[in-house]
């Protein structure tokens, strides 16, 4: 999917942006358990919309990262997953990382941003 960005609910000055951005780079350090904790106790529709995105993106970075190790698994028969493994898991973290960056500095500008190739399950 694209990306796109779009205000909702409280967002910008009536919402609570500075919340919407640590919601995301809570992912960083607690997975998805921060979001989900964040988007279960708040009452901000902006915040709750950043919640589910972030939660949806570190569902499919799971996904994506399970997939990957599939494919580690498969290669290390003919000898190259070894080789392959530390390239293919230092790109999603770099991709994560980037992500959770540009969503935290939306959040904070009022925008809720959509990750990249993620479909939303929430």
């Amino acid at each position: 999917m694209a990306s796109t960005t779009k205000s909702v609910g409280a967002g910008g000055p009536n919402g609570n942006t500075s919340l919407a951005a640590i919601t995301h780079i809570l992912a960083l350090f607690t997975w998805l358990i921060g979001p989900l904790v964040v988007l279960l106790v708040t009452d901000d529709e902006f915040v709750k919309a950043n919640a589910r995105k972030a939660i949806n993106w570190q569902i499919w970075l799971t996904i994506y990262s399970i997939v990957g190790g599939l494919f580690v698994l498969v290669t290390a028969v003919i000898g190259v997953g070894l080789l392959i493994a530390p390239i293919l898991f230092s790109i999603l973290g770099l991709i994560d990382l980037v992500f959770i960056v540009i969503a935290a500095v939306k959040a904070t500008d009022g925008e809720v941003w959509s990750y990249p190739l993620t479909i939303d399950l929430l």
